[in-house]
């Protein structure tokens, strides 16, 4: 026996995006996971396009590599070459920090917290030393 009476089904109007992309606060936790993801994206996605096409090239013969390295004066290239930097420390940092995760040391809150903004802390301190060795400050 069916019940046609059945209770209405409740509707929620007052979702707005903007509103809570604004106000929800992500964890430093949250924002370590994203950017793990989005470092590794970067890192796989520059493999066929400048990785591969970068090692063929210095390979290939000794004129090669030299124009090769004599192309690295470009300033927009530094700055490519610095975002995959960036990706490779961040995603090598918090891989690691992942990794004590899976071994169940640093679960709780603090810890995590602590270890995410070392993560965070570490990748930006690697990479601005890499920057400065790169853009040719040292």
């Amino acid at each position: 026996m069916s019940d046609s009476t059945s209770k209405p089904r409740r509707e929620f109007r007052n979702l707005d995006l903007e509103l809570i992309a604004v106000k929800y606060r992500l964890p430093t936790a949250g924002k370590v996971s994203i950017l793990h993801r989005i470092s590794g994206a970067i890192l796989f996605l520059s493999l066929p396009i400048i990785l591969i096409p970068l090692f063929a090239a210095s390979v290939g013969s000794p004129e090669s590599f030299a124009a090769l390295g004599s192309g690295f004066g470009g300033f927009l290239l530094k700055l490519v070459l610095l975002v995959l930097l960036w990706g490779f420390m961040h995603h090598l940092c918090a891989g690691i920090r992942f990794l004590t995760l899976d071994l169940h040391i640093g679960m709780d809150k603090e810890s995590s917290s602590k270890s995410a903004k070392i993560v965070l802390g570490a990748s930006i301190a690697l990479t601005l030393i890499f920057a400065i060795k790169l853009f040719g400050a040292m």
